[in-house]
């Protein structure tokens, strides 16, 4: 699960950044944490980040590439395997890989894509469901950081302007449409200025959304499509790809995440948060760590739904009978990848022996390799 956490600094950070004091001339550092946390608590370097991100974009690329075994991939840093794992069942839940590890054709489109797994297979089933044209400005928004802000000094001011935007479905649509309403307006500065939109991350949504559109045209080949105003299909496809990611009430604004049990809020930015009822099961896409753990960009959902759009999902395993089937699935289709690979082995030993066995040599008479010859002795007679 992806969060965003506020972790301190290393020593090499903290030294790094008392240096720029001293740059141009001599300078005092205060440091604004006391001796022991410098002495004790600080690590000496910050973690790399390939031991503290999601790997699943990582483990589905060495996939697509023929990397069979990643628990002994000679990584540069090496990762818990813990979080291998995890990341190799993210992608199984998703429909990337199979039940014996190997890549799908769904996850061959997924890895073209610049993008985490999730968002990726929103745009898949976007192309499926005819609705790529509006899912693909949507992934570009949740890829950039908060669009919005609010100085402390125009709180009112900045939640007046932001609830402009919203729309009471869900809160990808509220992205949706603040991004359509800065493109009417000739993608101003003044415009996000006067709403309270930062202007350099819708920038960025922009160059996202350019270079997901020809991905999508050029190497995979899918053209864009509209479904109008049919929001139930964007519904499909959020949740076709978060539906691992999902909530079920416990009071007034909080939730249990189903999958771990954590708590978690609504946002009061959320689109949700303000429209009078809270629904039963939310989908979201990810939690964001402050004084709470609130879910960012969410959306209603029901679990009747979650079997269909994923079938290794937690409402299909929570019921004996998927579960029976998808264990049965997975046990024959592990056994026949057992015995596929005997096969290849005893094959390839057999072809090794054969290419290493001494071989007998043929002897052409008169040739160069062949037995000398003797001349018979002449006889001798006395005459």
């Amino acid at each position: 699960m992806d969060s965003l956490q506020i972790t301190p600094i290393s020593l090499a950070n903290a030294n790094q950044r008392s240096g720029r004091a001293g740059r141009t001339g001599p300078g005092i550092a205060y440091r604004l944490y006391t001796e022991r946390a410098y002495t004790h608590e600080m690590y000496p370097s910050p973690i790399p980040e390939i031991q503290r991100t999601n790997l699943s974009y990582v483990v589905m690329l060495l996939k697509s590439i023929g990397v069979e075994n990643l628990l002994d991939f000679d990584f540069l840093d090496p990762s818990p395997l813990d979080t291998i794992k995890t990341s190799m069942y993210q992608l199984w839940t998703l429909g990337s890989l199979d039940n014996t590890g190997q890549i799908t054709s769904l996850g061959r489109k997924m890895v073209e894509l610049p993008l985490d797994p999730a968002p990726a297979k929103i745009l898949v089933a976007a192309h499926q469901l005819g609705c790529t044209e509006k899912v693909v400005t949507i992934v570009s928004m949740l890829a950039v950081p908060s669009v919005f802000y609010r100085p402390k000094e125009r709180l009112e001011e900045s939640d007046t302007a932001r609830e402009m935007f919203f729309v009471p479905e869900f809160d990808h649509l509220t992205l949706l449409n603040l991004y359509l309403q800065w493109c009417s307006n000739g993608c101003r500065d003044s415009w996000c200025t006067r709403h309270f939109v930062h202007s350099k991350s819708m920038r960025k949504a922009r160059e996202v959304r350019d270079q997901l559109v020809d991905i999508l045209k050029g190497s995979l080949k899918l053209k864009l499509k509209s479904a109008g105003a049919n929001w139930d299909v964007i519904h499909q496809c959020i949740c076709s790809a978060y539906f691992h990611q999902a909530a079920r009430i416990k009071s007034l604004g909080e939730y249990n995440d189903l999958h771990t049990g954590m708590p978690c809020h609504l946002h009061p930015t959320s689109a949700l948060y303000s429209m009078g009822y809270t629904p039963d099961y939310i989908v979201y896409h990810g939690l964001i760590f402050t004084s709470k753990e609130y879910m960012h960009a969410s959306l209603p959902s029901t679990p009747n739904g979650w079997p269909r759009w994923g079938p290794r999902s937690l409402a299909g395993a929570s019921r004996k009978k998927h579960a029976d089937l998808h264990h049965a699935e997975m046990e024959s289709e592990f056994q026949l990848a057992q015995e596929e690979e005997a096969v290849g082995a005893a094959a390839e030993s057999l072809r090794a022996q054969s290419h290493s066995a001494p071989r007998s040599q043929i002897v052409t008479p008169g040739g160069a390799n062949s037995m000398p010859r003797f001349k018979t002795p002449r006889r001798r007679t006395n005459i």
